[in-house]
């Protein structure tokens, strides 16, 4: 098995030090009505979302959940108590799609050629993506936004609310299972 897990092309969005203090001001510009402030949230944060429900659905739902979760997040921004929780906030509004996708019955419906997607991703990155969606909720997230949406553990943790150290001790406790399970597989 190769080691790289493109999965799917990352948000191109760069990474950036977090200021949680600019966030509180740009929540709060945007319950104001302010839809710039909110884009500024969006490309903060989109990668983050986009990670989240990488590690949950299939890969070909994702792009579309994500602004089904930034919708949500617009509507409901006003019913944020703590503008300095947004990232939490958000994470949760993510995972609660997610769940609210597998509730939701889906009709399977032909494609044509001319309306079909982008190639499917590598077999063995399919492979890595399995491999990690089998992994204990705690590990796949924080693996999923490390290894396919190149944030640093600080990033991570600023970006969902979890502690640094708790971010640290997932990412190695999960690129652990990881290596385990796909070492496993390449002998078998």
């Amino acid at each position: 098995m190769g080691t790289g897990l493109e999965i799917c092309e990352p948000l191109p969005i760069s990474p950036r030090k977090v200021d949680a203090g600019s966030d509180t001001a740009l929540v709060e510009a945007a319950r104001d009505g302010n839809r710039g402030a909110f884009g500024r949230l969006y490309d903060r944060y989109a990668r983050m979302v986009h990670g989240i429900l990488l590690a949950r659905v299939p890969r070909g739902e994702v792009d579309d959940l994500v602004q089904d979760v930034f919708l949500s997040a617009l509507r409901q921004l006003r019913s944020l108590r703590d503008a300095a929780a947004f990232g939490g906030w958000l994470a949760r509004i993510a995972r609660n799609r997610a769940h609210d996708y597998f509730r939701q019955s889906h009709q399977a419906v032909e494609l044509t050629a001319d309306l079909a997607g982008p190639d499917p991703p590598p077999a063995e990155a399919a492979a890595a993506l399995a491999v990690i969606r089998s992994l204990p909720e705690a590990y796949r997230e924080p693996l999923v936004l490390r290894l396919v949406e190149g944030m640093t553990g600080d990033e991570i943790a600023a970006r969902t609310g979890l502690t640094p150290g708790s971010v640290r001790v997932n990412l190695h406790r999960g690129m652990k299972l990881l290596r385990e399970k796909l070492q496993k597989e390449e002998s078998s």
